[in-house]
């Protein structure tokens, strides 16, 4: 397996080199044009959009790159004074290629992204950027924007909040910036909508994901999930979380390396007793008793909450709520929650407002939701490491971009101590050292908790710093845009401030913003102070450079190397020099919970004192081994959580589609026809034999049956014996008697109002089936696990049975859809329309 991908990264390094020089020659064909487009009047260089359109309906896409590149190129000189150099038109060949492009920290990737946003605009079907934020979101529509609107493109942009009228205007416009949460959820809802118009996305075209590993990666392990108030007892998870809280570490295991913790025999001896102190199970009862099965889960549910989930690290509490901590950016995940009551016990073990648990109303992953763009493609500094899973899961190769300038910056080997307290002093004493000559410093910390740490250790020594993380996350672009000063100091979680520069000096837009926003003055005295805090913007740089540029301390390796070079990264940008350490020690996770024995043995031959650290290539690939292990570890759970929503994606995409069909058809006859037909052929085949004669019937089952379907009593026998009915003629005659029912039923609704009732009340059962579906296979889910004790495939046991479940569900929408129709007053939904 190891050698399989090796040899896969090897190929697709030297793939990378043969598609770097092929497109090298179509950014001299772009260049070739600049002397053109620079001699074009304004009026000239606008129509090359509305030229282009038109090329466009005789041509490719491909066949106008380089015009319109070179369209982008020149109006992004004259709007923003910024020029789109070599590298960043290879950048943007790399995305409307469907690439993901990986270019380092400063590259100007946001530029890159009007190249290929521009070009595939084109069509008219739409062009979407989507990134992690919606500072981000809002802060390049704006910046960017001003390119696409002055050469006629119309630019949106979604935000939290926003209702359906603005969500719908924004995506229908040329250009849309938006998060990966609010496209997801938004193709979610929409397939919840029961009117089209309400709907807000068109079919999804051309996509650009920015910070294209945390999306595509990080964000993968957690799906969407879209969920509606169940009618479980929320008093229940208070109950079940005192007792859990009353478990000794003998009573289970927790297995760090997977992050999971059971009940062992003393545990669930244990758990029975105190569950029959407390009334929730009776003596003589088990918890392996199905009809405790709630209970056995919410005390699962209740053990990961109180010795898996830790507070300032997985979640902070604020405002009486339970707030998810991204793990791998240190944001905060506004409107998501834990599913399958963890959440809930969550809540109960900080003792705020337990909320109603919920379920399942409709559910996708970033992966199958991706996939759905025909053309894709993303952006990010750092991607090479999960190149195998990017192209396994997406399809997507990684072309790495060369760098415009050479990188300068110095990386230390790491230093190891024994303690977490012999590295923080090592820390701190580092901190003293950069400090005292004035360069500045960023300290990268893996959670919260650790961040607030090595603040208060700070706090002690009298250094003036800055804190970021999911706590004062709303500083965060000002934060981050400043880091960089003389003298500052700043500790950040993971997030790092992604898609903000760190510029030496520090950014003097931001410096102007801040120092002159609100201030009442003259232009002449505006346009001076503009003036001297650009020159002091400067003059600080250079001080900044003299002093050895942006110094990056880690605090410990991250599980993933990716988000080790992503904080290395900041500093070096643009050739600027700067530095970067981590300080680790055997008490950090990542050395402790996997492989910390080895390195202790290394290390007591050293005969290593206290305050001693230690640099050794052994260590360092040790350290490089135990990231692999866990990345392996991670890519499995991603690719089985893809695996298995795999299979239900193809079943989502056979309801959406009858959805969509009740929502656009002009006519639901032939729909409704079709749902009659399968719908009374499936109940012939269950209660009349295939060949039989009539006395073999089973016409009173039969007439229960369509009783309840329809609300009637049919009198089959009579029927039958009346009329001397062949299995064909019954038939026709039920199917006459189904369309006479729903004629008579429609026939007290005004003409104009029926198809709207109609569509109505189908995509009403069509949903209450899909939701009953989702929970159906998450019971499915969770049960299918024990199968491999048995030695069978969970998977593919998986697979079977939920195609099974499928097919009933398909019988049920088209009978529950034929039972809304039929026995519902449906003029009660008339005033909807």
């Amino acid at each position: 397996m190891i050698k399989k991908i090796l040899y896969k990264f090897k190929s697709l390094k030297s793939s990378n080199t043969r598609l770097t020089n092929k497109y090298i020659n179509i950014v001299d064909e772009i260049n070739l044009l600049e002397d053109k487009y620079t001699k074009m009047s304004e009026e000239e260089l606008k129509g090359e959009t509305g030229r282009l359109r038109k090329k466009l309906e005789t041509t490719s896409l491909d066949d106008i790159l380089v015009e319109s590149f070179a369209t982008v190129k020149e109006a992004s000189k004259r709007v923003l004074n910024m020029k789109h150099y070599n590298m960043q038109l290879l950048g943007g060949i790399a995305l409307h290629k469907s690439y993901i492009a990986e270019m380092k920290t400063g590259e100007g990737k946001t530029l890159v992204a009007t190249l290929a946003l521009y070009l595939n605009s084109l069509s008219g079907k739409g062009a979407h950027l989507i990134t992690v934020n919606d500072y981000l979101a809002q802060r390049d529509s704006k910046w960017m924007g001003t390119i696409f609107e002055y050469l006629g493109l119309t630019i949106g942009c979604v935000i939290p909040n926003m209702d359906d009228i603005d969500r719908k205007q924004a995506y229908l416009c040329d250009i849309t910036y938006v998060t990966n949460h609010d496209i997801g959820f938004d193709y979610l809802r929409d397939n919840m909508k029961t009117d089209k118009e309400d709907q807000v996305l068109r079919p999804f075209n051309f996509g650009i994901i920015d910070e294209a590993d945390n999306i595509l990666i990080d964000e993968a392990r957690t799906p969407l999930i879209i969920s509606q108030p169940s009618d479980k007892s929320s008093e229940l998870y208070g109950k079940i979380s005192n007792i859990v809280k009353q478990l000794q570490p003998s009573c289970y295991k927790i297995e760090e390396k997977h992050r999971t913790i059971q009940l062992n025999d003393i545990g669930f001896k244990e758990v029975e007793k105190l569950l029959i102190e407390s009334g929730l199970l009776q003596t003589g009862d088990s918890l392996f008793d199905l009809k405790v099965s709630d209970i056995l889960h919410m005390i699962q549910q209740g053990l990961s909450a109180h010795f898996i989930f830790k507070r300032e690290d997985h979640y902070i509490v604020r405002d009486d709520k339970v707030l998810l901590v991204d793990e791998f950016t240190g944001r905060i995940l506004d409107g998501r929650q834990l599913s399958k009551g963890l959440h809930q016990a969550i809540e109960a073990k900080e003792g705020i407002t337990i909320n109603p648990e919920n379920s399942t109303a409709g559910s996708i992953t970033y992966q199958n939701l991706f996939r759905l763009y025909p053309h894709l493609s993303g952006m990010t500094g750092t991607a090479s490491t999960e190149a195998v899973e990017l192209q396994e899961i997406y399809k997507l190769d990684v072309l790495s971009i060369p760098t415009h300038k050479n990188i300068l910056r110095r990386d230390h080997h790491d230093k190891i101590f024994r303690t977490k307290e012999e590295k923080y002093s090592a820390i701190i004493d580092k901190v003293k050292e950069c400090h005292k000559k004035g360069q500045p410093i960023l300290i990268g910390t893996t959670s919260i908790e650790k961040s607030d740490i090595l603040s208060n250790k700070l706090k002690r020594e009298g250094i003036k710093h800055s804190v970021l993380n999911a706590k004062f996350h709303a500083k965060e672009a000002d934060i981050i845009s400043q880091a960089g000063c003389l003298n500052a100091v700043t500790i950040a979680t993971n997030m790092a401030g992604r898609g903000t520069d760190i510029k030496l000096g520090g950014s003097v837009d931001d410096i102007i913003d801040i120092q002159l926003s609100g201030q009442d003055c003259s232009l002449p005295s505006y346009i001076s102070k503009v003036k001297e805090l650009t020159i002091a913007t400067e003059k600080n740089r250079e001080e900044v450079l003299k002093s050895g540029g942006l110094c990056i301390i880690g605090t410990e390796r991250h599980e993933s190397r990716r988000i080790d070079l992503q904080l290395r990264g900041r500093s070096g940008r643009q050739g600027d020099i700067g530095e970067s350490i981590f300080f680790l020690s055997l008490e950090d996770d990542l050395l402790r919970i996997f492989g910390a024995e080895n390195l202790k043995t290394v290390l007591k031959r050293f005969g290593l004192k206290e305050g001693e650290a230690i640099s050794h290539p052994f260590i360092s690939k040790a350290i490089v081994k135990a990231q692999k292990k866990i990345e392996t570890l991670h890519f499995d759970s991603r690719k089985d959580i893809f695996q298995y929503d795999e299979i239900v994606h193809e079943q989502r995409k056979v309801v959406y589609n009858i959805r969509q069909e009740i929502l656009t058809a002009k006519t639901l006859s032939p729909l409704i026809k079709e749902f009659f037909h399968d719908t009374i052929e499936q109940m012939m085949n269950s209660y009349i034999p295939e060949k039989s004669l009539p006395f073999n019937w089973d016409l009173k089952n039969f007439e229960e049956k369509l009783s309840i379907l329809t609300g009637d009593n049919i009198p089959l026998k009579t029927l039958v014996k009346e009329r001397e009915l062949d299995d064909e003629k019954l038939f026709e005659t039920l199917n006459k008697h189904l369309e006479d029912k729903l004629h008579n039923v429609l026939s007290s609704i005004e003409t104009e109002k029926q198809i709207k009732v109609i569509r109505f009340a189908l995509v009403s059962s069509v949903d209450d089936v899909w939701r009953k579906h989702l929970n159906s296979l998450e019971f499915t889910r969770s049960s299918i696990g024990l199968r491999g004790y048995a030695q069978k495939n969970p998977l593919s046991e998986y697979k079977h049975e939920s195609f099974n479940i499928f097919q009933d569900t398909i019988v049920n929408l088209k009978h529950n859809s034929i039972q809304f129709l039929l026995r519902h007053d449906l003029r009660q939904f008339t005033d909807r329309f």
